[in-house]
């Protein structure tokens, strides 16, 4: 994890890019989640019926597009990371950004869906004590 802090004003303009990223991680997401569905239930099945003939074509396919959407999963979370973002849940899309604010350490808080970083909380808070942003965060300069 990185030690970069923003300011809310960097943070609010890396929205666009980290949605996107975000988006192609839950999409992505979802489709492994999809095929192991698939798998198990087929395994449920074959052991139902104590074996049974399978065209392996479709099922090494599938297996393929699950590996490669594990990979798009991990380079886009990857890649918000390595911005100094960090992701909270990829299921409802919760992203935290460091922010240093009076000599502490804050996290900007920020949810797929919401038009913009209206919230933060301390390190060790939560997105349950988020508090809305107030005039010294939205004011905040960055010294560094």
């Amino acid at each position: 994890m990185s030690a970069r802090t923003f300011t809310l004003a960097e943070a609010q303009s890396l929205l666009p890019v980290l949605e996107s990223l975000l988006r192609s991680a839950i999409a992505a997401k979802k489709l492994m989640e999809e095929v192991e569905a698939e798998q198990q239930a087929l395994a449920h099945r074959i052991f139902l019926n104590g074996g049974m003939f399978l065209n392996v074509v479709p099922l090494a396919r599938r297996k393929a597009e699950r590996s490669k959407a594990e990979q798009r999963a991990k380079d886009a979370l990857a890649e918000i990371d390595s911005i100094g973002v960090q992701v909270k849940d990829i299921d409802i899309g919760l992203l935290d950004f460091p922010c240093e604010l009076e000599g502490q350490i804050i996290l900007l808080c920020w949810k797929l869906g919401e038009k913009s970083i209206t919230h933060w909380h301390g390190t060790q808070e939560g997105f349950a004590g988020r508090k809305p942003i107030d005039e010294r965060i939205a004011r905040g300069k960055k010294i560094n």
